[in-house]
């Protein structure tokens, strides 16, 4: 019998190409006479642009091309386009800038040094006009115009209104009404940025058949393939995106970005390859951070912790245009009501302009933001009613086979038995008690010990919709697979090709990925909505089932046996229970011969929600979002010096429901990565913005967690579904969810050590008065 690869700690594939330097980043790829290409920004974060003479610019020896909004056609583009939110940004400014270095024109030039002459050289005249920056006074009627509000059912009189997400449900009244305690409370995340190590870039090349190549540093080639050829007004086919390397995204990474706009329509012009490549001060000062929200959340229980009720206001701001931030306020809704059962609700989410830059999704997509608010005010209607926190968990925790409020089912959910071994492991309610026994006696290091709690989706619809994939069997046995998934650093091609070991009787090393092109691999959905390993996996899964079958069926015609009776190992067909066989080898010579040349090439497709035709409303939440949904608990312990206020995660464990692990090892690093992710946001991270101006675009200044202050991290896996043979598996995502309950687990570690609450990101303690003295 084949042993399993499937659950095993496989290394993954692609780390010998990334530690000898053989992967090709962006900034990597070289051509003859490529141009460098460079951008002019607004100094302004609101002006109207009266204008933009290029003609010195032009003139300055080694120039090649210059581009102004006039070059784009008037095209706009956006995170989401939809008849109810239609595009708003220009690919370059047109009338007006909106935010301090919105893009306004682009060079291309022999080198750097005639590309920076030349944008010194174009000349913009500007009038400036009034600006907003605060969310509450942008949605004021007197405010600054940023653009006009187009959403007929707004509730309230706002201006600066880019989305809204309403849904209400019970009857919240009542619930209120009968309240034994109501809190309401105000939950301010702070601005964050993703740090992905590999600043944007892009290479493009539009060669003599009228074919444009681009190399990006993105999250998915066909979602990219599809607004450039959008914006560009070429058709799909005759882009090629091809396959680079990615050093990192969070999130940052999804949209089109004007650099990439350019750099195509650069080479289009000059008929020359030509890269982009960022600074990092840039992606600091300009590029897309986080979706920043303040919650209000106002939450009526009963007498034993029971949540009966919720009023809830969000506001989102999205920056100068609308960005992700009309999806920040759907998935709001989403995680809000995922983990606990909420019987009546009263939910808006605002996502406002402001003449702040452009926010972007950030690993976990509006779930760290509304999981530390719920989970930290959990703790704080505990501790007003005298009950712990894991029991109040407990009697609200949803149970398998509930219905969300959406109509989704949560299955085999998972997150009763997360609480109960997260509790078990850490000891966690001896510790409770002893740290806030301890909070007022004489020593000034204090300890404390908190508990979050969070789900998450697994893959929805949106475009490109669905995976397909391709396994190709070689003449000497081994397979190709061929596969449009990209791996940003998460282990997909391991992933992928343990999925094709496990159902050909193949070893690691007997599998080719060809990923991430366009033009060589079918469809993928990318590297984001958590969905890869359930929908390409599944792709994937059915490619391999296809090429088993068809070598199979040779195999068993010249073993005489059935298919049935036959299984695979070590690339060569058994009987079962016997040493006959043949080699892989072998069975597909035989099975060319037989069909007249044709190859064994096994076809797999899927699609998340096959059942429904759309995904949720971004209007008011209605709609299923998503078949399968992660649960997790998690724990944080700290370590508090009263006397400096520094604080420190001393450990922190995950008791996750991911369904099964179908590489351990992978699971581990992103348990890791997403604890000290979430301790750097806790504690530490901030984007400084003052008048739309970035105060601290460097390393230097921005807060990040060093390799001395990752967190020590162990969990344990609670295993809800298998992967068996011949039907789709059901896994659920493990990427992005486990910031979230854990930066609630954080900040109620801090309360549980000095009885004082955090109410803002990142927490800061003041120094005691009498430590000070």
């Amino acid at each position: 019998m084949m042993e399993r690869i499937i659950g095993k700690r496989v290394p993954r594939i692609d780390g010998p190409t990334k530690v000898t330097g053989e992967a090709k980043y962006t900034v990597d790829i070289q051509m003859p006479g490529m141009l460098c290409a460079k951008i002019l920004r607004s100094p302004f974060p609101h002006a109207r642009i009266l204008n933009i003479d290029t003609a010195k610019a032009t003139k300055i020896p080694g120039v090649k091309a210059v581009i102004t909004g006039r070059d784009a056609w008037d095209v706009r583009h956006g995170f989401v386009e939809t008849p109810r939110y239609p595009a708003d940004q220009y690919v370059l400014a047109n009338d007006r800038v909106r935010y301090l270095g919105e893009e306004v024109a682009a060079v291309a030039a022999i080198d750097e040094d005639a590309a920076m002459e030349a944008l010194d050289a174009i000349d913009v005249s500007y009038e400036e006009l009034p600006a907003v920056f605060d969310i509450f006074e942008a949605m004021k009627p007197g405010a600054p115009e940023i653009h006009p509000v187009e959403i007929p059912d707004l509730i309230g009189d706002f201006r600066n209104i880019g989305g809204q997400c309403a849904n209400s449900y019970g009857d919240v009244e009542a619930a209120f009404a009968r309240a034994y305690l109501v809190r309401k409370d105000r939950f301010e995340p702070e601005l964050r940025t993703h740090c992905y190590l590999e600043p944007q870039a892009t290479v493009a090349h539009y060669d003599a058949a009228g074919i444009l190549h681009v190399w990006t540093s993105g999250m998915g080639t066909f979602r990219k393939r599809m607004h450039l050829s959008r914006t560009l007004n070429i058709p799909a086919s005759r882009v090629h995106v091809h396959k680079s390397w990615v050093g990192g995204a969070f999130g940052g990474k999804i949209d089109l970005f004007s650099h990439e706009f350019c750099t195509s329509l650069l080479s289009m012009k000059t008929g020359k390859p030509v890269r982009y490549a960022a600074e990092r001060e840039e992606v600091f000062a300009y590029f897309r951070h986080s979706q920043n929200m303040i919650v209000d959340l106002e939450t009526a229980v009963d007498k034993e912790g029971v949540l009966l009720g919720q009023r809830v206001r969000c506001y989102n701001d999205c920056g100068a245009y609308r960005g992700s931030g009309v999806v920040l306020i759907f998935t709001t809704w989403g995680y809000l009501v995922l983990p606990y059962r909420m019987p009546a609700l009263d939910y808006i989410g605002y996502s406002v302009y402001t003449n702040n830059p452009v926010r972007a999704p950030q690993r976990g997509h509006a779930a760290p933001k509304i999981r530390y608010a719920g989970e930290t005010q959990m703790d704080m209607i505990a501790s007003d009613l005298g009950i712990d926190p894991l029991t109040i968990r407990l009697r609200n925790a949803r149970r398998p086979g509930e219905v969300l409020p959406n109509g989704d089912n949560i299955r085999r959910a998972g997150l009763i038995d997360c609480i109960r071994q997260a509790a078990e492991e850490t000891d966690f309610a001896r510790k409770y008690e002893e740290n806030r026994a301890l909070q007022k006696a004489a020593s000034p290091i204090k300890h404390g010990i908190g508990m979050g709690a969070s789900g998450y989706f697994t893959g929805t619809l949106i475009y490109p919709n669905n995976s397909a994939a391709v396994v190709k069997f070689n003449d000497d046995g081994t397979v190709h697979l061929l596969t449009g998934a990209l791996d940003i650093g998460q282990g997909a091609e391991t992933i992928l090709a343990q999925i094709v070991a496990e159902e050909l009787g193949l070893g690691m090393e007997d599998i080719q990925v060809v990923s991430g092109d366009t033009d060589a691999t079918p469809v993928d959905i990318g590297s984001w909505i958590s969905g890869l390993t359930l929908v390409t996996g599944n792709a994937v899964k059915k490619a391999a089932e296809d090429a088993r079958r068809v070598l199979l069926a040779s195999a068993s015609k010249a073993l005489q046996a059935a298919p049935e009776d036959l299984e695979l190992r070590s690339r060569r067909v058994f009987i079962k229970g016997t040493d006959r066989s043949i080699s892989f080898e072998q069975a597909v010579a035989r099975h060319i011969r037989d069909n007249d040349g044709d190859p064994i090439v096994g076809r797999g497709y899927s699609r998340a929600l096959k059942e429904a035709e759309f995904g949720p409303s971004l209007k008011n939440a209605k709609g299923t979002w998503s078949e399968s949904y992660a649960f997790d608990a998690q724990i944080a312990e700290v370590e508090v010096d009263t006397r400096t206020g520094q604080i420190r995660i001393t450990k922190a464990f995950t008791a996750h429901d991911c369904g099964f692990p179908i590489n351990p090892l992978l699971v581990e690093g992103q348990i890791d990565g997403q604890a000290s992710m979430a301790a750097g946001q806790a504690l530490a991270e901030e984007v400084t913005v003052k008048e739309g101006v970035t105060l601290n675009p460097s390393f230097l200044d921005y807060k990040l967690p060093t390799a001395h202050e990752m967190v020590e991290a162990r969990y344990v896996d609670v295993i809800t579904e298998a992967y068996e043979r011949d039907r789709e598996f059901v896994t659920k995502e493990v990427g992005e969810g486990y910031v979230s309950g854990i930066l609630g687990a954080i900040s109620n570690a801090v309360a549980n050590a000095t009885g004082k609450w955090s109410t803002k990101l990142p927490i800061k303690i003041a120094p005691r008065k009498e430590d000070e003295e």
